[in-house]
């Protein structure tokens, strides 16, 4: 301001607009609390209290409302208002009206408050903990890449020095290099390149988060700052909500991306899914055979891969379908069981013994004495050898088979009992069977006695047995 002899204005006669704008306001009036409580001055406060909330604009003044409201809740618990009527579910209620009128400005107060530096970061962790459990396509965590560089950078220029714009290094090749990987692939160096690259995304959201924190953002003096970052942290949300995700893929789509119709070239088979499952089959490719197992929901195509396992034995265990496979026999699928036996998987034991004594389902014993003798577990023998006694003749042979291909001697006693005095000649015919594939002198000649045995079974058996013991002592 001039005062017309280009002198400065004396300080006295300066005069501050705002402050005197200000003086001119009447001040507030704070609400006060009544000395009787009644209804009608209870809620005459609580609209003085509604009022303030409306008129507040820091957290103190906040932090004076949900004063008051305490004070009034106290004032509701000691005054003396009217009971409704317990007949008449029509009859007014003061004090829960007024009860529910604090609740209510509560929530109010709860809702004016913030933002705070603490909903960023846990926004920005909910980001992160997104990218970590998500199983993206390439375009997917490339699409991610750039949610996330964006966000820094608008993060950078909400906070200043607090974010580094750098966090991430921008590297669109490195996106791409992966392309055609997920964590399903079949190339360990593609699956590691996307981990690596999803591990990169979270340092670079971690680190925002961690300078947001040491910021030590204020909810009134920084609130347009915390507005800004929360602004950032839904575009954020938004980007990685839109990047694909594998299930955002048609199976088809899918199985195309991770390799699975590579091995096509002419083929005759229908559908093209079955015709690969061929070709995998007959290459070994046990991954992509689970991989359809896993991905193709069709009854035709589980029981092809299932087959598939079956006629590739012990080519097709591995760790992973042995494991399928055991979920599987865990809930007593026959097929899953016959399919370990014929893998040979000793990890398939402990799950089989459980099901030798099921006596009331002869078609479950019979898929598991069969795939403990294939498997050649010594821990069977003693089981197996007590079901030689069981009730039910079509089940006690393949008890004295799944012996005969576990080859253990501890065998020989009972299945030279059951060939002696079983009344079924199946039973004893695989007795006698069982002892020859034992193969020791003394299995062999269980057996051989019974070359002139009615039965012409039983009587086969044994005369393979004396053959085998003639060319034993038969000079080379």
């Amino acid at each position: 301001m001039s005062n017309g002899d280009d002198e400065p204005a004396d300080a006295s006669e300066e005069v501050d607009t705002d402050d005197a704008a200000a003086a001119d306001e009447p001040e507030a009036t704070a609400p006060t609390l009544p000395d009787e409580p009644t209804e009608e001055s209870l809620t005459e406060y609580l609209e003085e209290i509604e009022a303030a909330l409306d008129d507040a604009e820091t957290e103190a003044d906040l932090d004076d409302v949900e004063a008051l409201l305490d004070d009034a809740e106290e004032a509701l618990s000691d005054a003396d208002l009217p009971e409704p009527d317990e007949d008449d579910e029509d009859a007014d209620d003061p004090r829960g009206e007024l009860e529910d009128r604090i609740a209510e400005l509560r929530e109010g107060v709860e809702d004016a408050r913030g933002p705070y530096a603490e909903d960023v970061v846990e926004a920005i962790e909910t980001a992160a903990s997104t990218l970590e459990d998500t199983e993206w396509t390439a375009d997917g965590r490339a699409d991610a890449a750039d949610a996330v560089e964006t966000f820094v950078d608008a993060a950078a220029e909400a906070v200043d020095d607090a974010v580094e714009a750098d966090a991430i290094e921008t590297d669109p090749d490195a996106a791409d290099a992966d392309d055609g990987a997920d964590a399903n692939a079949d190339t360990d160096g593609e699956s590691d390149a996307a981990a690596d690259r999803i591990a990169v995304l979270v340092d670079a959201l971690d680190a925002v988060a961690a300078g947001i924190g040491d910021a030590d953002l204020d909810p009134d003096d920084d609130a347009e700052t915390i507005a800004a970052l929360l602004e950032a942290t839904d575009a954020l949300e938004d980007g990685l909500e839109d990047a694909e995700e594998w299930d955002d893929l048609e199976t088809h789509e899918q199985l195309r991306a991770q390799g699975y119709y590579d091995v096509l070239g002419h083929y005759k088979d229908y559908p093209v899914e079955w015709a690969a499952l061929k070709e995998h089959e007959a290459r070994g490719n046990v991954d992509m055979i689970l991989l359809a197992l896993d991905s193709l929901q069709s009854e035709f195509m589980e029981r092809h891969c299932l087959e598939a396992f079956e006629r590739m034995g012990k080519r097709g265990k591995t760790e992973d379908s042995v494991e399928e496979l055991l979920g599987r026999a865990g809930k007593r699928d026959e097929f899953a069981i016959r399919i370990l036996g014929k893998m040979a998987a000793e990890e398939a034991v402990e799950t089989l013994l459980e099901y030798v004594d099921e006596d009331s389902n002869p078609q479950l014993q019979k898929a598991t004495f069969k795939a403990l003798g294939e498997i050649g577990s010594a821990d069977a023998v003693g089981p197996l050898a007590e079901k030689l006694e069981m009730e039910n003749d079509h089940v006690r042979p393949l008890a004295a088979r799944a012996l005969g291909l576990i080859g253990d001697t501890r065998a020989i006693d009972p299945l030279a009992d059951a060939l002696a005095e079983d009344d079924s000649d199946d039973v004893r015919a695989a007795a006698g069977w069982a002892l020859r594939q034992i193969g020791t002198r003394e299995a062999l000649e269980a057996v051989a006695e019974y070359a002139d045995e009615r039965s012409f079974i039983i009587q086969t058996e044994a005369e393979k047995a004396q053959a085998t013991l003639d060319a034993a002592a038969t000079p080379a």
